[in-house]
């Protein structure tokens, strides 16, 4: 599966204006290096598998949704549901 693309991060967040461009662009940088640092992959290539392609759309769209550290008066979680059961299969352990 071809790398992800900023259009693709907008599609998948139904955003349809450009103000939010760079921001989204440095969302997505970010979301593909924990990524890359969690699977030992560099997800920005070709051929990556579809789990980890959602898992980068998951967390751009996570860390868009969610620009503080801390919310008050909702519940909020670290990482997206079902997201770490994506990238699973393909962790990278070090020891």
């Amino acid at each position: 599966m071809p790398a992800i693309t900023l259009d693709q991060a907008k599609a998948h967040l139904n955003v349809t204006f450009d103000a939010d461009d760079a921001l989204l662009t440095d969302k997505l940088a970010a979301a593909k290096a924990w990524v890359g640092a969690y699977t030992a992959s560099n997800p920005d290539t070709d051929g990556t598998p579809a789990p980890v392609n959602e898992a980068v759309l998951q967390l751009t769209a996570h860390l868009y949704a969610n620009r503080e550290a801390s919310l008050v008066g909702v519940t909020a979680s670290e990482l997206p549901f079902g997201f770490l059961d994506l990238l699973a299969p393909y962790r990278a352990f070090a020891f």
